[in-house]
């Protein structure tokens, strides 16, 4: 509803939406134009429910899941006589590590895609482990992106890219050796990284030097805009919002979320009704509240790289499997797409991630990667959906053989 299908409901991003009524109107950026659209509620997820012998448990899990959309492509390409029509996987959020793994599933199946298009990635559950830094050197550059945009940077850079790569290079330079000594770091390169932490980040070299050069993401939406009484976004750190304590240390709700979903509901349940026709007494879930825990066990083909549970302290990861679908099919193409704002999967860490699959050179050079000026939700900024669409298009032409 508000990325790339017939129609997209209008919202003021980054400021909160508000209530009903809400404008629909024809998305002159869908995908329509170069592919048909399948878009898939995971199970128990939208209306979908467990039905006769099915339980929540054969659903709820790295695996079950890829399974569960696995049989589904393929009985999807069979029923509608597509088998030898391109195929694309579109994953946005968790849909990233769901599409990395089923392109792998689905090649071991025999069925082979042209190319994967992740939004907004997470590849590897281990980067926030605790005693892990990769999470810090990984959100640095979100940080400084963030404080640019809210103009909270002395002698604010005027091009946001040069700025960034700037800040990448820091973050695995000077910042990373510094953070690998630990508490055995001397007050005076203590003082010199926080200090450049600081003016990379616009917090207060104080409050740097407090958190030991280790910014949590939650404190940092706490406190940028502290001083305006405001809290940022998670999934998308253009969106402010107050919190009922200022002096608190995290933030009370992400207003990115808060801002985007009643108008995001509300128009889907209006479409259905009005516009399709459709009418059912069945609730629409657009998050599963099955009490069955997720099982975040993964058996993935590069396991032996990691251990047996498919990553660091069993946390699933599924880079592993797109670079094992890569392998299988070298014509396969990714396209990473990331939004300067979103803290939720920092594009830092997704280039990190992407760059670790171990791929010979000429299949890392099947990966393109797209910026866009928004969060996770890439498509809330109509100037990056316009851009995103462009990058999209070129992608299906490219890989459309």
């Amino acid at each position: 509803m508000g990325s790339l299908s017939p129609v997209r409901v209008v919202t003021d991003s980054p400021k909160a939406t508000g209530a009903a009524p809400y404008q629909l109107v024809p998305n002159q950026y869908s995908l329509l134009d170069k592919t048909d659209l399948v878009f898939v509620d995971a199970p128990l997820t939208g209306f979908s429910k467990a039905v006769g012998k099915g339980t929540d448990k054969d659903f709820r899990g790295v695996d079950q899941d890829i399974k569960a959309f696995d049989k589904f492509v393929i009985r999807y390409i069979t029923v509608n006589g597509r088998w030898n029509s391109p195929k694309y996987l579109f994953g946005e959020s968790y849909g990233t590590p769901r599409s990395a793994g089923l392109a792998d599933a689905l090649q071991n199946d025999g069925v082979s895609v042209n190319g994967v298009i992740l939004l907004s990635s997470i590849l590897n559950f281990a980067a926030g482990s605790p005693g892990l830094d990769e999470e810090f050197i990984g959100t640095l550059p979100s940080y400084a992106a963030i404080a640019w945009y809210h103009n909270k940077l002395q002698n604010k850079p005027a091009d946001l890219k040069a700025f960034l790569n700037q800040v990448r290079a820091f973050a695995n330079g000077e910042y990373a050796a510094a953070l690998r000594q630990g508490d055995q770091i001397s007050p005076d390169q203590l003082n010199d990284v926080a200090t450049k932490v600081a003016q990379y980040t616009g917090l207060s070299l104080q409050y740097v030097k407090d958190a030991n050069l280790r910014i949590n993401p939650s404190r940092f939406r706490k406190e940028l805009l502290r001083g305006d009484g405001d809290i940022l976004g998670r999934y998308d750190a253009r969106f402010a919002g107050t919190d009922v304590d200022n002096a608190g240390e995290m933030p009370g709700y992400d207003p990115s979320d808060t801002g985007i979903a009643g108008a995001f509901v509300a128009a889907f349940h209006n479409y259905l009704v009005n516009e399709l026709k459709w009418e059912t007494t069945d609730t629409y879930h657009v998050s599963t509240e099955s009490e069955v825990p997720w099982d975040m066990t993964h058996r993935m083909p590069g396991a032996r790289f990691f251990g047996g549970g498919g990553g660091r302290g069993g946390s699933p990861y599924l880079a592993g499997d797109l670079a094992d679908a890569m392998r299988k099919n070298p014509k396969m193409k990714v396209l990473s797409a990331n939004g300067y704002f979103d803290l939720a999967t920092p594009f830092f860490l997704t280039e990190y991630d992407i760059s670790h699959m171990m791929l010979t050179p000429d299949l890392a050079k099947n990966v393109e990667f797209g910026y866009y000026p928004a969060g996770h939700m890439v498509y809330l900024n109509v100037d990056a959906l316009k851009e995103f669409k462009h990058d999209l298009a070129a992608f299906y032409t490219e890989t459309g053989h």
